[in-house]
């Protein structure tokens, strides 16, 4: 599926809905670094993000007040991106496939997989593009596990630990932090976002889901420290920590197999450099970590003592996704992340929520 494209050989225009965290550190730098793609207009109304923008990236980028403004030009631009808040995710992607204009959205695509699968059919039905931003499946751990799961290193995998786990004692408010259903905030919608993905690219669908939210921290609104447990149609047993209560993180990866184990410690760097103004375009090595935080691969002993064997870590790619999303426009390749995948996903983070509350393990 393709909207607009240009002329070839002219970069695609690109509209991005949002300048916040999301908008400004990942999307807005990963565009501007895509051959094929030019960042065209920012919709943001806050004086002091304009001028952010227009001080990284020029005057070749014009603002917008609000969405609407986009809509009433669509003829001038090639996709929209929106990286807003999480309850504006649906209205918003309704109205730009509406307008005509393809679509990436951040994660959550939406707060339920019923409304992910409503953008699905639309999206279809105007024979558009609509894509969901999972990042995470280009972080520099995953695309090693990956890795090694193709080759069979592992063997038979019967046990996924997955943890995007950090310390912050104190809240910092705002929309994500929300107690209120409308925002679709809280960690298991955002952290849990990526690692129930993640664990579907990797092992298929659920079958059941068992989860444990709580709400730890003092003035916290929403879930702060949350655990999933996914049970595949496979047999494989998903084991998924996010938490912003963790005093001692655990290993970012443990995968266990009938042949060996893959445990990896610490995050993908990708994220620490774009937010420190680093980028794809103009650094060297992007991507890249230092054989100190490799992974080992082994069996029969903690790699903390020595186990196993030291796992070159792959680069991290996260300019994959905007390139990947530049080609399915231009040629009709294949969409990165389709909103049928991310609506499998909310499935689970639906069932999972269900879960906690009730206390049982929910099937799929």
């Amino acid at each position: 599926m393709t909207g607009t494209t240009g002329t070839t050989g002219t970069p695609l225009r690109v509209a991005l809905i949002g300048y916040g965290l999301a908008g400004s550190v990942f999307h807005a730098p990963l565009i501007a670094a895509t051959e094929g793609l030019a960042l065209d207009t920012i919709v943001t109304s806050n004086p002091e993000r304009q001028e952010q923008a227009r001080a990284e990236f020029g005057d070749g980028v014009s603002f917008a007040a609000t969405p609407e403004e986009l809509w009433a030009c669509a003829a001038e631009l090639d996709l929209i991106v929106i990286a807003s808040p999480n309850k504006t995710h649906v209205p918003l992607a309704t109205a730009a496939l509406k307008a005509g204009l393809p679509v990436v959205v951040d994660k959550p695509l939406a707060g339920t997989a019923a409304e992910a699968r409503e953008l699905a059919a639309l999206a279809e039905e105007r024979g558009l593009l609509l894509s969901v931003f999972q990042n995470r499946r280009w972080d520099n751990d995953f695309l090693t596990l990956r890795k090694l799961l193709d080759e069979g290193e592992l063997g038979d995998v019967w046990r996924f630990e997955s943890r995007f786990e950090r310390w912050r004692p104190q809240p910092k408010g705002g929309w994500r932090e929300s107690g209120d259903p409308a925002e679709i905030g809280g960690l298991l919608y955002d952290l849990g976002s990526h690692v129930v993905d993640q664990a579907l690219v990797l092992f298929g669908p659920a079958a059941s889901v068992y989860a444990e939210t709580d709400v730890r921290r003092p003035g916290a609104q929403t879930d702060d420290d949350t655990f999933i447990a996914i049970t595949h149609t496979n047999g494989v047993r998903s084991h998924l920590y996010v938490s912003a209560t963790t005093a001692q993180l655990g290993p970012r990866l443990r995968v266990l197999g009938s042949q060996a184990g893959y445990v990896k410690y610490g995050l993908d760097p990708q994220e620490a450099d774009l937010r420190e103004g680093r980028r794809p375009d103009t650094t060297a090595e992007w991507g890249v970590e230092p054989e100190s935080l490799w992974g080992r691969v082994g069996s029969g002993e903690s790699p903390l003592t020595g186990g196993g064997r030291p796992e070159p870590t792959l680069p991290g790619a996260y300019p994959a996704y905007y390139a990947a999303i530049a080609a399915a426009l231009r040629d009709g390749a294949p969409n990165p992340v389709t909103a049928q995948e991310a609506a499998a996903a909310l499935d689970v983070l639906e069932a999972a929520r269900r879960s906690a509350t009730e206390g049982t393990a929910v099937s799929l």
